[in-house]
């Protein structure tokens, strides 16, 4: 079965293209600015720009036609409602043309599914770090467990806050770790906020805003914000694997691109003698293709959706989910 799925919860429009769980296509058009942060209307206006054509390409280097999709499936839940309307409306559009079934999927659930694919085990605890979320997720009792997440904001939009307090433009994280690893002084003295099984950014974000506005150098600053926030994060995941009894920890969102967050979770996991496993950065980042993959699951299990409740639900919760 070839799936096409459409991603569009934030900053990216993408388009992938699976045939029986190999991924044929990737294709993505990424929001960047150079100061500030997301603005949603500029956001829609963006995907409908840049949809037309990344359907194309997906299509084009997949080796395939619209003719040939046995599938749609898109991000239905959670994410930017100006962003999601604009992937359901594609996805709408495709399925009436073309006569192809038509799936909705949840988002964070993709990033879990495309972990698991790839990495071959079942049963295993996410650690889901991307812009608006920051959840360790496992599935239990045919649904999607969470075990901890942030009390506030996301990691990721947390580090394009501290981004932007450096001047350094958006998306920041990938900045952050460059600049990071310019520092080799000692560690900041910033706030260490576990709770139980849950993490907040806010203290540390006022403490940052703090530095900046004293003159801390900004190296100092990147180094010890992710050194500090990561170390929060594997903490409740290494509680999270002592809870589940589970033996895998997969890395998943966009900040889990970051190679210090992989070498930090990587050597707890080796510790504790589990796996670890992270894909690689085209399905790490918000992408078509997981969303293909885990729309072929869900078809399988509960068939397709009517075009007219192909709809989006930007706050539904992964514990709502049960594929």
């Amino acid at each position: 079965m070839i799936v096409l799925g459409i991603e569009s919860t934030a900053h990216t429009f993408s388009v992938g293209i699976v045939h029986d769980g190999q991924v044929l296509s990737n294709v993505r058009k990424t929001l960047t600015t150079t100061t500030g942060g997301l603005i949603p209307a500029k956001l829609s206006e963006h995907h409908m720009k840049v949809f037309f054509d990344v359907v194309l390409e997906s299509l084009f280097q997949a080796g395939v036609a619209v003719s040939d999709v046995s599938l749609i499936a898109y991000s239905r839940a959670p994410g930017i409602g100006h962003s999601l309307r604009i992937g359901a409306g594609v996805a709408r559009s495709l399925s009436l043309r073309y006569d192809i079934p038509v799936v909705g999927v949840n988002h964070c659930v993709a990033h879990l599914e495309v972990g698991r694919v790839f990495s071959g085990k079942d049963d295993v605890v996410l650690l889901y770090a991307s812009g608006a979320n920051t959840q360790i997720l496992a599935r239990e009792g045919g649904a999607y467990r969470v075990f901890g997440e942030t009390l506030d904001l996301g990691v990721g939009n947390f580090l394009d806050t501290v981004a932007r307090l450096l001047g350094l433009g958006f998306p920041g994280g990938p900045k952050l770790e460059v600049l990071a690893q310019q520092y080799s002084g000692p560690l900041l003295d910033l706030p260490y906020a576990v709770k139980g099984m849950d993490v907040s950014f806010s203290g540390i974000q006022t403490a940052v805003r703090r530095m900046t506005d004293d003159g801390v150098e900004p190296s100092a600053i990147a180094y010890s914000v992710q050194e500090v926030v990561f170390a929060m994060l594997v903490e409740v995941s290494e509680r999270a694997l002592a809870h589940t009894e589970k033996d895998c920890l997969v890395l998943g969102g966009g900040v889990a691109c970051n190679k210090r967050l992989q070498e930090m979770c990587r050597m707890m996991c080796d510790a504790r003698g589990v796996s670890f496993f992270t894909p690689e950065n085209e399905f790490l980042v918000d992408n078509g293709a997981m969303i293909a993959l885990l729309g072929a699951r869900v078809f399988a299990e509960s068939g397709a959706v009517a075009v007219s409740d192909a709809d989006i639900d930007p706050y539904e919760r992964v514990e709502s989910v049960r594929c």
